[in-house]
């Protein structure tokens, strides 16, 4: 029998970002002066950033080099045509419109497709998605399956659509008042889940029988191929490049951040196979992020994208990629950590309710949970609970969602296992320490997405 032999990610370093740890007291002070919310906190504050992994990737060398070759003419760049071919074979998607990030490419889909009195369903909200489709007078109507509300729950594919639970809204509303449904992989707000082949399939045929289209939120979908091949029967002896394009041709079009995924620090698209919908799109796009062939981006930014994505379907790299989340997951499961199961593609997910079961949640126990951290040792993850959810539009109370998680987010290609080493006695130091901790009060609250501005203070009990 063939001995187990460890792996290794797939690259060597080439140049260094020097950080360092601001002592106990520094980081209690920055921590007061960013009203105990992590996205206020300054980068040179920060030790391991585990804030997100949005355009916080290391780019490659030949990502680098096509940075020299950018052609920075206002119309007709090389470089969106390199990035179209490249999203045409790799998504396999006819028409696309660049824009600056994902959030761009959702503001364009909900201008075009979503009208108000809509009902946009989707296996679990985002952050962005939601407040897009909301600003143009639809309603978020959330239909993932059950199980992906259990933290605990083991199952392979949490991310899946409750076909069920659509066509009872199907039923409900009419078809004609769902524009779309809006399908993420991997779902962010459940942990980082998958969404399986199978799954996407019955989708196609369940909408295609209603005439309802399906748009993709494809930020992590190469992540969700990845697990597709590792969990899915009939799917191991398939690269990820051949599962992401049949992932992407159940789908009528996506929306794209190239800030996960694509490997780039800046960038999206979106991405339609309508010639009519591309036709308002494309138009659409010169309103709000630039001409049709850039669409925000430089041209250098365009070609990095284009090559980022070459690189993320390699095999070897996702193992590398979706391997080292893993391995601070099981790192946290055998030190009795609760957390988030099965480990999610680009981040391990913190379950402070189990953490803090002393609070509610109206004390955002998440968000005290992310600022105990990096007092605790200086590194910065963010809440994804009840200061995410933020409230509902008619009533004006919070959302209270089952899940309060704090999301340590590894960026691609940056950090060691020894990095993830500390990460992890940190967390376990946090937990030691639980019952001695306290939640927080919202001293000021934006009026959108409130969790990237808001401040808070300690509530002291007791």
């Amino acid at each position: 029998m063939e001995r187990h032999r460890s792996w290794a990610e797939p690259w060597k370093v080439k140049v260094v970002e020097p950080i360092r740890m601001l002592t106990s007291e520094q980081r209690q002070e920055a921590l007061e002066a960013s009203g105990y919310n992590t996205f206020l906190l300054r980068s040179e504050e920060v030790y391991i950033d585990l804030l997100t992994d949005s355009g916080t990737s290391a780019m490659s060398d030949w990502q680098w080099a096509g940075m020299m070759l950018g052609d920075e003419a206002y119309a007709g760049s090389r470089n969106f045509y390199h990035l179209e071919e490249a999203i045409q074979q790799y998504y396999g998607y006819h028409y696309i419109v660049p824009t600056h990030q994902g959030r761009g490419a959702e503001n364009l889909l909900s201008k075009v497709l979503v009208r108000p009195g809509d009902y946009v369903p989707g296996n679990m909200y985002f952050t962005t998605t939601r407040l897009h489709q909301e600003l143009a007078g639809g309603t978020f109507v959330d239909v993932i399956v059950p199980e992906a509300h259990d933290p605990t729950y083991e199952g392979p594919f949490k991310g899946n659509v409750d076909l069920c639970a659509l066509e009872e809204l199907i039923a409900r509303v009419g078809a004609e008042r769902i524009p779309y449904v809006c399908v993420a992989g991997t779902v962010n707000m459940a942990g980082g889940q998958p969404v399986s082949m199978t799954n996407m399939r019955e989708l196609r045929e369940l909408t295609a029988r209603h005439g309802i289209r399906v748009m993709l939120d494809a930020t992590r979908a190469v992540e969700n191929a990845y697990f597709i091949q590792q969990r899915e029967p009939g799917f191991h002896e398939r690269s990820v490049a051949e599962i992401l394009r049949e992932f992407c041709s159940y789908t009528d079009g996506c929306t794209m951040s190239g800030k996960k995924d694509a490997l780039v620090n800046i960038g999206g698209w979106l991405a339609l196979n309508d010639a009519v919908l591309y036709e308002e799109a494309s138009n659409l796009v010169v309103v709000y992020e630039g001409l049709h062939t850039y669409g925000g981006m430089a041209g250098r930014d365009m070609e990095a994208m284009a090559r980022g994505i070459v690189e993320s379907v390699q095999d070897d790299h996702m193992h590398a990629r979706v391997g080292q989340v893993e391995y601070l997951g099981h790192k946290l499961i055998d030190l009795g950590v609760p957390i988030v199961r099965p480990v999610g593609g680009h981040a391990v997910y913190l379950d402070a309710k189990a953490f803090y079961p002393h609070m509610t949640q109206d004390q955002f126990p998440a968000q005290a949970l992310a600022a105990y951290l990096y007092a605790d040792s200086g590194v910065r993850a963010m809440e994804r609970g009840v200061v995410s959810a933020g409230r509902d539009a008619t009533t004006g109370k919070h959302h209270y969602p089952k899940l309060e998680l704090v999301r340590l987010t590894i960026p691609r290609r940056v950090y060691t296992q020894a990095h993830m080493d500390i990460v992890a006695e940190s967390v376990a130091a946090v937990y030691g320490a639980r019952a001695g901790a306290s939640g927080l009060t919202m001293i000021h609250e934006p009026r959108y997405l409130r969790f990237f501005q808001a401040r808070f203070k300690p509530l002291h009990t007791g």
